[in-house]
């Protein structure tokens, strides 16, 4: 029970903190963000530091930075068609590791390349989706659908965590988490649900089939990222990505689900709701 209520008083907390800086903006968010992206990549580097696996880090911690930076919505669009300064910032840092490699080659030049990308794609690209989704549509109703991912996760894990305890009976990913159940990821749901429902007619913005359909997605996407930091971390035989919250473990081990959750609920709001 004192785990239990360590782990409940510091969702309550971080969740009172993250809402603080959402409702500030992009003042207070990116400062906030590149915190993060710094602290979930020492996370990261430290896993494969136990594995002797190499990363290029200060490549890590440039391309990060600007990865966060470019996901702002005061840029211009860029030059080309179809693309983004996020993209461009991303091929570079391909480019520019490749380049190292073949400058500067050392012992598995390919497995260096292809973590330190991944750093990239799973922790600051990932993060950029939080500035993203909160100025869509702009910054007064951004601030109400970035609501959404926080609640219905916060939802989800509530849901997940006395669906899993009480009715719990069939493994969902036995051999990613064993403590995840089918039961479980079902409870979340509906938690979910019920609490987007309950959002979005009282903001009167969608459709009880709308905030059904984005329940599915967010749980799913909530779940999958959970059970991705599970995979990864039993890849590289870690049971916490770090220490830093009480009852949560690391950083990583806190932001897994919103990993996921917000770039989902981004990409539902620009396909169904806001389509071109």
């Amino acid at each position: 029970m004192e785990t239990l209520s360590t782990r409940i008083l510091t969702s309550v907390v971080g969740f009172v903190i993250i809402s603080a800086v959402v409702w500030i903006g992009a003042w207070a968010m990116v400062p906030a963000l590149l915190v993060l992206s710094a602290m979930g990549l020492y996370e990261y580097v430290r896993m494969l530091d136990r594995n002797d696996i190499d990363v290029r880090r200060i490549s890590l911690g440039v391309f990060s930075t600007a990865l966060i930076v470019a996901s702002l919505p005061v840029w211009p669009h860029a030059p080309w068609d179809g693309g983004s300064w996020r993209e461009a910032v991303l091929t570079v840092a391909l480019g520019y590791m490749l380049v190292m490699e073949v400058v500067r080659p050392g012992e598995r030049p390919l497995e260096r390349v292809v973590y330190s990308m991944f750093g990239l794609l799973y922790i600051p690209w990932l993060l950029g989706y939080f500035l993203m989704l909160r100025y869509t549509p702009d910054a007064g109703d951004g601030l109400l659908y970035f609501a959404l991912p926080l609640l219905a996760t916060f939802a989800a894990d509530i849901g997940g965590f006395f669906g899993g305890h009480h009715f719990g009976r069939r493994k969902l990913a036995p051999e990613v988490s064993p403590a995840k159940t089918v039961e479980g990821a079902v409870g979340g749901l509906l938690f979910s649900f019920l609490t987007v429902l309950i959002m979005t007619q009282l903001a009167r913005v969608w459709s009880p089939m709308d905030a059904l359909l984005y329940s599915i997605l967010v749980a799913s996407a909530s779940q999958l990222g959970d059970l991705s930091e599970s995979l990864i971390k039993r890849a590289l035989r870690t049971k916490d990505s770090g220490r830093s919250l009480p009852g949560h473990g690391g950083f990583l081990d806190r932001l897994d689900s919103l990993l996921f959750a917000v770039p989902a609920t981004y990409l539902f709001l620009n396909i169904s709701v806001f389509p071109k």
